[in-house]
């Protein structure tokens, strides 16, 4: 079994049930009285997937897939909905074919392998890298973190704390120290203790998109003098709970720097668990884990059939 293959069905069924109640409680209002699906109810589908923060590109593809069910098909009655809702968000989340290895194994030759974690404060960057940290201890890998986010002495508290917790050490320059040089040290401690895996926190301020981007390159710069290919992910951090704002928060931070990984956490406190599929679809990046629970093995890979069986599970 490979280091990344950590996954709960019956954690994901659990984290999910705010979502599935909210969404196919009202689709199953908008079907009574209604024994076929017909234009008239796919107009409220849309209106529902939507305020599901499905997004509403993502939407407009989902019931434009539908109509053409409904007029190849001819005739559908309501019953056989949720399995055809299913299928096609099932086929919209396969068709985004853009991974990254999700089994460290196959990851030859990268040693350290480099994560740089970006995220707006308050999405639980910090808990993901330590909820992370924990899987690759459990898996017999040796770990560092680097504690980037110099700006808020409760971040450096924070990850010092999860390191505490999982027994790995953790590269710190204390309070307001330049966030490039923690990376440096800890990519430089990684490259010389014999390190698995190098994770660095990143400062969370959404603030003006050219410093933004500045600092998130100056990181990425002064790694690379270390290890020249490094960070080889850049995972970003939404709150499912945020809904349409993570949307946004993608936007900003994919035009800021080179994303290539996506994580969604909260997942377990919201109704808005719709935003991953909207996210998966519009950006084309991988979403490579999901937050289902406050626990440290509440970090789990992200399954896009088991995402959706677990939607549509009666």
């Amino acid at each position: 079994m490979g280091i990344f293959n950590f996954f709960s069905k019956e954690k994901l069924d659990t984290g999910l049930e705010k979502t599935k109640l909210n969404l196919f409680g009202k689709i199953s209002k908008a079907l009574v009285g209604k024994s076929s699906v017909d234009d008239s109810f796919l107009d409220e589908l849309e209106e529902i997937l939507v305020s599901s923060d499905v997004g509403i590109e993502t939407t407009l593809k989902i019931i434009e897939r539908l109509q053409k069910r409904v007029a190849t098909d001819k005739y559908i009655v309501s019953s056989e909905l949720n399995n055809l809702l299913k299928d096609e968000i099932t086929l919209l989340l396969e068709e985004n074919r853009s991974e990254i290895p999700t089994d460290f194994e196959n990851l030859k030759g990268i040693k350290p392998y480099v994560i740089m974690v970006v995220g707006v404060n308050g999405v639980g960057k910090t808990t993901t890298i330590g909820k992370l940290a924990n899987q690759f201890k459990k898996a017999g890998k040796k770990v560092v973190l680097g504690a980037g986010d110099t700006f808020r002495a409760a971040a450096v508290a924070q990850l010092k704390i999860w390191g505490e917790r999982n027994e790995v050490h953790v590269v710190e320059n204390g309070m307001n120290a330049d966030p490039a040089s923690v990376a440096f040290d800890t990519v430089k401690y990684a490259n010389e203790n014999n390190i698995d895996i190098a994770i660095i926190d990143t400062a969370g301020r959404l603030h003006n998109k050219i410093n933004l981007m500045n600092e998130l390159s100056k990181i990425k710069r002064v790694m690379s003098k270390i290890i020249t290919d490094a960070p080889h992910e850049i995972l970003l951090v939404l709150d499912a709970s945020t809904g349409q704002n993570a949307f946004e928060q993608a936007k900003q931070f994919i035009a800021a720097t080179e994303v290539n990984a996506l994580a969604l956490t909260k997942l377990d406190g919201t109704a808005k668990g719709g935003v991953v599929i909207g996210v998966a679809d519009q950006f084309k990046i991988p979403v490579k884990y999901i937050g289902v629970g406050e626990g440290i093995d509440d970090l789990q890979l992200f399954n896009k059939k088991e995402f959706v069986d677990s939607l549509f599970k009666n």
